[in-house]
């Protein structure tokens, strides 16, 4: 366990992949599971999953379960499920280090600075290339105070600032601290030009298809998110100032990066395309570790079900 505590939950992964026992009792220090959260699903789909898996295997109403770190339903990755005692952790192991691998593209803007919506400016790429990119990576990693996205659960005035924004209300929001503790480029292309280290990390982001089923022409999906403080925002998105083909050709960044507790890697792609002089918007994210666990070794959920 990476969290300093007396508490010594039982961690369920590709390590330990044993049956659960058919009684809750059995776990006296709880138990953490790491998840690889698939695309599409909620932190909170995920937990209310496995709960009820667990409330029919241990045969109770009565299980205590959350996790550690919310992400997106756009971002893929590390989600660590805490059950019972382990529950107790959650903060310490929210407060530890993460690890992402983020796709930003180019060129573009959207209200929400990734794919929830759609296109709202285009801007000039033909001055970009692959030094440039990798010189406002290395200045990402002077960030010491960051804006928060107004399309987040930061709480202005004891609303979400979310629903402020879906609602066409100004959140007034206030830079926060945070730590970028490493950044580095793995991949870039910019016309004609590829930067490519070849690194593993490259074939673990979900790149999703642009098109009618995309996240940010999804009137279901945006209806979910706005629903989690019980406030419903019900509109349909208009399109994208770009067809498709344009939006996959325009130049695009991948990016390994190692930050604190409160870092918006949304953020961060609206900073890198500031910083580029041509807008930026994040298409892509995969949360790879989280303190001392890794996605690597995460069981998908598919894994969780058949052990019980």
């Amino acid at each position: 366990m990476s969290a300093n505590s007396t508490i010594n939950p039982l961690v369920i992964d590709k390590n330990n992949s044993l049956p659960l026992e058919r009684s809750q009792e059995a776990y006296p220090q709880g138990i953490i599971f790491p998840v690889d959260k698939p695309y599409r699903w909620t932190s909170s789909d995920v937990v209310r999953k496995i709960k009820y898996i667990l409330r029919n295997h241990f045969d109770t109403k009565n299980v205590k379960i959350g996790h550690a770190g919310t992400l997106d339903p756009l971002a893929t990755g590390l989600l660590l499920v805490c059950v019972g005692r382990a529950c107790k952790l959650s903060e310490a192991l929210q407060a530890e280090k993460k690890e992402y691998v983020a796709e930003f593209t180019l060129g573009a803007t959207t209200p929400s600075f990734d794919r929830e919506h759609p296109i709202d400016s285009v801007y000039p790429v033909s001055h970009l290339s692959v030094e440039k990119m990798q010189e406002a990576v290395e200045a990402l990693k002077q960030q010491t105070l960051q804006m928060p996205p107004a399309y987040s659960a930061k709480y202005v005035n004891g609303t979400r600032s979310y629903y402020l924004a879906r609602n066409g209300e100004e959140a007034l929001l206030q830079p926060a601290p945070i730590k970028i503790y490493a950044a580095e480029l793995l991949y870039a292309r910019c016309g004609t030009e590829v930067f490519d280290t070849h690194s593993p990390l490259l074939d673990e982001i979900t790149r999703p298809s642009y098109g009618k089923d995309d996240l940010h022409n999804s009137f279901v999906v945006k209806k979910r998110i706005a629903a989690e403080d019980g406030k419903l925002v019900e509109h349909f998105m208009s399109d994208s100032l770009l067809p498709v083909s344009q939006i996959q050709n325009l130049p695009t960044a991948v990016v390994r990066i190692e930050c604190s507790k409160g870092t918006y890697i949304r953020s961060m792609a609206r900073d890198f395309g500031d910083l580029l002089s041509c807008g930026a918007f994040m298409s892509a994210l995969r949360r790879t570790a989280s303190g001392g666990f890794r996605v690597e070794q995460a069981l998908d959920l598919k894994n969780y079900f058949d052990l019980l």
